[in-house]
């Protein structure tokens, strides 16, 4: 990840679960972008162009992803870090399909989210 603070900077003052939360956030939402908005905006092109303009969005996520999971990966545990990434993926998730794709919510984006809580609970309680 380029860096843009020096290392004194903002970067040493936040904490590597935040950083991790907030990098992992941005780069879902390239990811969802890159998964679903074609299929919106790109309906009535070849699937080429949607396959190039996903993966062109992707790669930009990824360049925030990785260096997210490699800060995350030096406080939290490889199960940690994927629960994580999947509350951020249907937080981000549920506010694309509601205001980008006009989707309705239902009952089931409730209940997906309390499964998800039950999941984080688990994850992240202390072993007894």
């Amino acid at each position: 990840m380029i860096h843009l603070v020096g290392r004194q900077g903002m970067e040493n003052k936040m904490s590597p679960i935040l950083r991790t939360v907030m990098m992992l956030t941005l780069s879902n939402v390239f990811m969802t972008f890159a998964w679903y908005a074609h299929l919106k905006d790109l309906k009535s092109k070849p699937l080429i162009w949607a396959i190039l303009f996903s993966w062109g969005i992707a790669f930009f996520e990824y360049l925030i992803q990785v260096p997210a999971n490699r800060t995350g990966y030096q406080v939290l545990s490889l199960a940690q870090l994927k629960i994580l990434q999947e509350v951020i993926a249907l937080s981000v998730f549920i506010p694309f399909a509601i205001f980008y794709m006009r989707q309705s919510v239902g009952w089931n984006y409730v209940w997906a989210a309390a499964c998800m809580c039950g999941a984080i609970y688990f994850m992240f309680r202390s072993p007894s």
